[in-house]
């Protein structure tokens, strides 16, 4: 049996993947179940949620096309602009920062930022829209 942790962050993880749920809903339930951050790794295909007390959950989430190796901040940012704005939605979101290079991204609820990494280590922080 699942803890309500667990069902959270894989209600949360699949209905990204599922397009059901936008990345504010997302934020939104992450907050409410006391998550602090949590890491999706493109290449792998999951997502890390981590609690305060250190405890950690993984879940499987969808597949992503390969990252370029080339990290392209401002790749990142247009992909970050498109969804904001609605022009895409989470798929096409994850096919583009990949396409733009990043490899992961870390998801702070409580720094209210993701940051997107690339290969050598090259990212691009996003302060959470106000």
């Amino acid at each position: 049996m699942a803890t309500p942790i667990e069902t959270v962050v894989t209600e949360c993880t699949q209905g990204s993947d599922q397009e059901r749920i936008t990345f504010p809903e997302v934020v939104g339930k992450l907050m409410a179940a006391g998550v602090e951050r949590y890491r999706a790794d493109l290449i792998r295909s999951e997502k890390v949620y981590y609690m305060p007390d250190g405890t950690t959950v993984v879940t499987p989430a969808h597949e992503t096309p390969q990252p370029a190796v080339a990290f392209s901040a401002p790749g990142v940012e247009a992909a970050v602009r498109a969804i904001q704005s609605g022009a895409i939605k989470y798929r096409e979101f994850c096919a583009r920062i990949a396409a733009a290079g990043c490899v992961d991204y870390l998801v702070s609820i409580t720094g209210a930022c993701a940051i997107y990494y690339g290969r050598t280590g090259a990212c691009h922080i996003e302060p959470f829209p106000k």
